[in-house]
């Protein structure tokens, strides 16, 4: 019995010095894997299209940083170039993204809006090689021609040195800007709210108010339609950049353009500090000063009827019995309202945040969505031609982010007033996706724009109390 412990006791010490020489070793190759890969290392570099499992099939993919090229001043760049222009404190210009481009430039920065150049001034003395200028469309539509036809643009200018080429200060400010333009398509509802309002948002909200707006293209009634939620978001008043003579505006920082993630929402995990749609839907709130919080809850006491809007319109994609559904709806117990909607924003957010439910074709109305209570249900009506992919993405996504319920109506060709213009066997009713593939301009032409709908009042019965359903708590 001594023997085997004393054999033990010898083992266990064998155990521990060779534990000791493989942790020695392990330390040793790793330093040396540092030492030999560190040139390979640099954040700098780009990383493509890395994905780590994250179990259960779900992949994460790193965003790849060969959209966030560095470049010192010292280097040169095509002017116009679709590089970053990077001095100072990090300023940064981002022209790799399809949608938007973006600069983030901080330091000595000035703006002379009667040329539509900024100038990015920097201590540093190093030699540029000419071409230190950027060209850049504040507004996220920028492969869109249509959109980005009439919207103005800035130079930027890397001014390193003694500054000669820099103009004086005229103005000088405290707070950072921010310059956007109110153009492209921004006298459509939902394209204001989605391409300008909620990507300002998303930018806008870290400041707290001490930001300063710069805008281009801006047009008074736009500015008065909005004006209840851009004083949420910045203090001072506006400076429509197109009328500022020959003064030079002088800022800490200037961001120049917005971010644009998608259709109506914020993106938490790259907008600063983590803001979400439904902070946005906050604001709102406290803009509009609007009064209703959530949703009627229907039981057995419950004297209030369930109040429901339905979004008229005109043109096209309206309803043609209009009357009719509003009629079905008010024997179901709803309280109705109809209505196209209003010029003042302020008295339709009311109209909206009264309502429980929110009935309409898919169509820019639908963007008062914002205004809603919290578990209102939007009940979005889709035409014939294939619109599932487009309703979900304008509306379907936005709505569930914003803590509402949200429904479809599919109408049957029968239902459609395309059935009166094409025969039962053409494309346009037999199929519609061959006739608008890959092509949005077709689809707008035929289904967007040409038709109207006629609800079969029985079949949608069903959807209105399925939605009377969701009412009861």
């Amino acid at each position: 019995m001594t023997n085997h412990r004393e054999i033990a006791k010898r083992f266990s010490w064998y155990e521990q010095k060779l534990g000791y020489w493989i942790i020695l070793g392990y330390f040793i190759l790793a330093l040396s894997s540092f030492t030999i890969l560190k040139p390979y290392l640099d954040p700098a570099l780009p990383i493509s299209n890395l994905r780590f499992s994250m179990g259960s099939g779900l992949t994460k993919l790193i965003e790849d940083t060969s959209h966030f090229q560095k470049l010192n001043l010292s280097s040169s760049q095509p002017s116009g170039g679709k590089g970053i222009l990077n001095q100072g404190r990090k300023p940064m210009c981002n022209f790799s993204d399809r949608i938007f481009d973006f600069c983030d430039v901080e330091g000595d920065v000035r703006i002379h809006g009667k040329s539509y150049t900024i100038f990015a001034a920097s201590s540093q003395r190093s030699a540029l090689e000419g071409n230190e200028s950027w060209f850049i469309k504040p507004y996220p539509r920028k492969s869109d021609q249509a959109a980005m036809r009439f919207v103005k643009g800035f130079s930027v200018k890397a001014i390193v040195g003694d500054h000669e080429e820099t103009p004086s200060c005229t103005v000088n400010h405290n707070v950072p800007a921010i310059v956007f333009s109110a153009g492209g398509y921004s006298g459509n509802h939902f394209h204001s709210f989605s391409d300008i309002i909620v990507p300002l948002f998303a930018t806008a909200a870290q400041f707290h108010g001490e930001v300063q707006f710069l805008v281009t293209n801006l047009a008074n009634y736009w500015k008065i339609k909005f004006q209840a939620i851009l004083e949420q978001l910045s203090k001072y008043e506006i400076i429509n950049i197109d009328h500022t003579d020959d003064k030079v505006h002088c800022f800490p920082r200037m961001i120049v353009g917005l971010k644009y993630y998608k259709e109506l929402r914020v993106d938490p995990l790259t907008s600063s500090n983590g803001y979400s749609i439904k902070m946005f839907r906050q604001l709102i709130t406290n803009a509009y000063s609007l009064k209703k919080s959530t949703t009627i809850k229907i039981g057995p006491q419950t004297q209030e009827k369930p109040r429901l809007l339905i979004i008229a319109r005109k043109r096209s994609r309206s309803f043609m019995n209009v009357d009719e559904i509003a009629e079905m709806a008010k024997s179901l117990g709803f309280e109705v309202v109809v209505s196209e909607g209003m010029k003042n924003l302020y008295e339709f957010s009311h109209v909206v945040n009264s309502c429980d439910v929110m009935l309409g074709v898919h169509g820019a109305g639908l963007t008062n969505l914002v205004f809603l209570p919290t578990n209102a249900i939007l009940i979005q009506v889709l035409p014939w031609g294939g619109f599932e992919w487009l309703a979900s993405n304008s509306f379907g996504k936005a709505a569930l982010e914003m803590d509402l319920r949200y429904m479809e109506y599919k109408v049957k060709v029968e239902e459609s007033s395309l059935l009166q213009e094409y025969p039962l066997d053409h494309p346009v009713i037999k199929d519609p996706r061959s006739v608008h593939k890959h092509n949005f301009v077709l689809f707008k032409a035929v289904y967007l724009n040409k038709q109207n709908v006629k609800i079969d009042v029985g079949r949608f019965r069903a959807t209105l109390l399925e939605a009377l359903d969701l009412l009861h708590f």
